[in-house]
């Protein structure tokens, strides 16, 4: 079997021609936190509901599992916790999972077992026989989860899982899907909160305008040029033309005579000529810090990096 769990060849799924999702070609291995990331509207929860065949794919293929999307084979596995979801609110958390339960096939003691598993999981014992139309917003997120972890799922579809959570439930649920990735599952994690995405997600995909832009381990897809924040003191305000190497730089802050700069290098490995050329032109360096570029930076890079491509065949078109 594939070392990936979803592997796409051109999906689409758009509507008279527009919106959705588009030319969808990617694979996620097994056993990652897969994050889906984009904009509203740009066609995260398309491109799920697409592979969970509850739509119908305009043109291309996928595989979920091993198994062509749309068949039951291919969801038999799979749990999925919608962004918007409504469950009946005159049902207590127990009633509901005990529905879930029968639905996935597992006996009366299986059900009796995993659900007492489950509520534990998401952080609802002693809330689990009340009513959910007594539930707050992040106590229907976690009976929600509960409800997708019931089958014990290999692969795991998260839309937007913590937000309606307070930061204790967002990290307790960051903990949740750590563990569940140690135990070998896969989740596919759609969230418009890139610093969440960051702290759990192995691997990403960037979909922009319908169309995806990039994918794959996320600390990898940087093309951003290394930069380092250096603090001087004594140094002359065109230290930097001195360097050739640095191709960019940027004043942060100018505190009792200390200047702080981000400098962007050519390439990496530029560090101790950094040093060295600064010393040599008489500059007193008080602090070197490697800049650690963020996911967020990883996807505003991306999209931009889309826009420009988008503007010069747009212009091209016209000329």
């Amino acid at each position: 079997m594939s070392g990936n769990v979803i592997e796409t060849w051109g999906l689409s799924k758009q509507y008279d021609g527009k919106g959705g999702c588009k030319e969808i070609t990617l694979q996620v291995p097994r056993g990652t936190v897969f994050g889906f990331l984009g904009q509203n509207g740009a066609g995260k929860s398309t491109f799920v509901r697409t592979m969970l065949g509850l739509l119908h794919p305009t043109e291309g293929k996928a595989t979920m599992l091993g198994q062509p999307i749309g068949t039951e084979a291919s969801r038999r596995k799979v749990g999925y916790l919608p962004e918007l979801f409504r469950y009946p609110d005159w049902l207590t958390g127990r009633q509901l999972l005990e529905h879930h339960g029968e639905i996935c096939g597992l006996t009366r003691s299986e059900r009796k077992r995993i659900i007492h598993e489950v509520v534990e999981r998401v952080g609802l014992s002693g809330r689990v026989d009340e009513r959910i139309r007594g539930y707050s917003k992040g106590m229907q997120q976690r009976i929600g989860l509960a409800c997708a972890l019931l089958s014990d799922p290999d692969l795991i579809f998260l839309d937007e899982p913590t937000s309606a959570l307070d930061p204790i439930g967002r990290k307790e649920v960051r903990e949740l899907i750590a563990q569940l990735r140690d135990q070998g599952k896969t989740i596919f994690l759609n969230s418009h909160l890139l610093s969440e995405m960051e702290t759990v997600c192995d691997h990403v995909g960037i979909i922009h305008r319908s169309e995806l832009v990039v994918h794959g381990e996320w600390r990898k897809l940087s093309a951003v040029k290394p930069q380092i924040e250096i603090t001087l003191e004594q140094a002359s305000q065109n230290w930097h033309e001195l360097l050739p190497f640095v191709t960019e730089n940027r004043l942060l802050r100018d505190v009792e005579g200390q200047t702080t700069w981000l400098v962007t290098l050519d390439r990496d490995g530029r560090v101790p000529a950094l040093l060295e050329g600064l010393i040599a032109s008489g500059a007193a360096v008080h602090e070197v810090v490697r800049k650690q570029q963020s996911l967020e930076d990883v996807f505003l890079y991306w999209v931009q990096q889309k826009e420009r491509e988008a503007h010069v065949a747009n212009h091209q078109n016209h000329v």
